[in-house]
């Protein structure tokens, strides 16, 4: 595989999954297509419309409906990075999204996190709510100490200026993990 290519297996699963598509019971022009029989150039351009649409399922002013659709997002958009990015996603009252930006640019193992740049954003856009998100190159989806410790602060800061953390996501190319599912938020 060409460097910069994606794995195709793990986001037409993901896709799969999160659109419950199930192979076979609709007649479309994609049925016969394998993934073997496509070049990393056509993988490339199948993979950035797929983030097209997933893109424009999750621009500003939609409505998060679905966690499971929001972790999948989160995870195609960061997973495959090489080094650890932080992002965040800013929501009015209604769950609208508001933008998604990436905000900390790390090494192999940690970024530098300052929730004050996160409050900061957040004020600026008059947001209610935020999901954070951040990868984790290692492919293991477990927060370290350190997460939960500035999951914790982040949290707190916003709380000060009346801004909810709704939940924090890990993303790896294997899978997600969600604080607010596993009571750390």
């Amino acid at each position: 595989m060409m460097p910069g290519t994606r794995n195709i297996s793990l986001h037409r699963g993901l896709i799969m999954e999160q659109y419950d598509i199930f192979e076979s019971t609709q007649n479309n022009q994609f049925d016969c297509v394998q993934e073997n029989q496509l070049n990393d150039v056509e993988q490339d351009y199948i993979i950035n419309l797929a983030l097209a649409i997933l893109t424009h399922r999750h621009t500003p002013g939609r409505s998060l409906t679905k966690p499971e659709d929001t972790a999948h997002y989160l995870q195609m958009l960061l997973a495959e990075n090489k080094r650890e990015v932080f992002g965040v996603l800013f929501l009015d009252n209604q769950h609208h999204i508001l933008s998604f930006e990436k905000l900390f640019f790390g090494t192999i193992d940690s970024a530098s996190v300052y929730p004050r740049i996160i409050v900061q954003r957040g004020l600026e856009l008059n947001t209610a709510a935020v999901i954070a998100v951040h990868n984790h190159p290692s492919g293991l989806t477990e927060p370290s100490h350190a997460d939960k410790q500035i999951t914790q602060k982040i949290k707190e800061a916003l709380a000060l200026v009346d801004v909810r953390l709704l939940d924090h996501f890990i993303v790896t190319t294997l899978g997600t993990y969600s604080f607010a599912e596993h009571g750390l938020i």
